[in-house]
């Protein structure tokens, strides 16, 4: 069996140092990897519109910023195929399909849902779009016949009903279409990158982000405003590291190297940490060296960034090439799905047999 990836991102704003530690970065190694036969990376505007149905220009606008900083953090689009969902009508002709094999009350079992419908406050009034992207996203992964689906950890429950989707589907129909396997970041840290406010998640309708894209100046304002613990008001006070924003980045960013470079009083993280723990480390020392080790990470991304904004013709091209071949894909599944449900009619007359 053919190893193959699909996973992507809603275009609703530029994409942050969560999504990076998150899948971004996975991505790129995946890709580089050779162990993968096709991978597809899905700039996912028709979802992004089940929220934000009144402003597309949010979503337009976004689509372009996604890409850049797709291209900026190393997918190359020789290796991997990156494109527009709503570029791709057949995703929608499966959806709908699989709707017929999902209950309400299973989606709203859904936690993923739950959490986003909440943080979104539509506990009154779900866009069924919204309440239904679980199906549309299990239709995402199954048009590629996707393998392996790398995430961060708050997409678990969706995989796992996409996979239900898929059984479900298989044992109706006949076995056509492929269970996936999520991919989880090796790093405990990026499961879930806090936000800069220590809010527990990052997010860009919450504004508590540090963007792959942003200037050297914003990047070092955002960290020297972080929240740390509360409780360590003075630099000899003993102070708490788990929980501690600044320290969960440092976990998921730092590396030996970092020390030497940038704080060479500690051999590494662990002495850190006993340091702080212990009183005698403020959290400016601490908020200055994450600072170091974020720039000396975001500076080349955000360079390649800037090169490719002076190609923006060449950036069209690659959504537009990348769309034609992830639609012919999905048309080849979508005509198996068709076959296993016996609808496709006209094929060979199979209307009069």
């Amino acid at each position: 069996m053919k190893q193959i990836i699909l996973t992507g991102d809603r275009p609703t704003g530029r994409l942050h140092v969560g999504h990076y530690v998150g899948s971004l970065k996975e991505r790129v190694r995946l890709q580089n990897s050779g162990k993968f036969d096709e991978i597809y990376i899905m700039i996912a505007d028709a979802q992004a519109l089940t929220d934000n149905a009144e402003h597309p220009e949010k979503v337009r606008d976004n689509i372009i910023q996604v890409a850049l900083d797709y291209l900026s953090c190393g997918l190359d689009p020789e290796k991997s195929t990156i494109f527009i969902q709503s570029m791709v009508p057949q995703l929608t002709e499966l959806s709908f399909y699989y709707m017929n094999l999902v209950t309400v009350s299973r989606l709203q079992r859904n936690p993923t849902v739950k959490s986003e419908i909440q943080m979104r406050n539509f506990e009154a009034s779900i866009p069924v779009g919204f309440f239904c992207y679980p199906i549309s996203q299990a239709a995402d992964i199954t048009a590629f016949k996707a393998t392996t689906v790398p995430v961060g950890e708050d997409q678990m429950p969706m995989i796992e009903q996409c996979r239900e989707i898929v059984h479900k589907f298989n044992s109706v129909y006949g076995e056509t279409l492929v269970e996936p396997q999520i991919l989880l970041p090796q790093n405990q840290a990026c499961l879930r990158l806090p936000g800069i406010d220590g809010k527990a998640k990052m997010s860009k309708s919450l504004g508590n982000c540090i963007y792959l894209s942003d200037e050297p100046e914003d990047i070092r304002k955002k960290i020297m405003s972080m929240f740390t613990d509360p409780n360590h008001l003075r630099v000899e006070d003993p102070g708490k590291v788990e929980g501690n924003p600044v320290f969960i980045y440092l976990d998921a960013f730092c590396r030996p190297e970092h020390f030497a470079e940038f704080l060479p009083d500690y051999n590494n993280l662990d002495e850190l940490k006993d340091h702080y723990r212990r009183g005698g480390l403020g959290d400016v020392k601490v908020k200055k060296f994450l600072n170091n080790v974020i720039q000396s990470e975001l500076a080349p991304i955000r360079e390649r960034r800037k090169e490719w904004e002076q190609r923006l013709p060449d950036v069209y091209d690659i959504l537009a090439e990348g769309s034609k071949r992830a639609e012919a894909t999905a048309a080849k599944t979508l005509a198996d799905v068709r076959h296993s449900m016996k609808i496709d009619y006209f094929e060979n007359g199979t209307l009069t047999k």
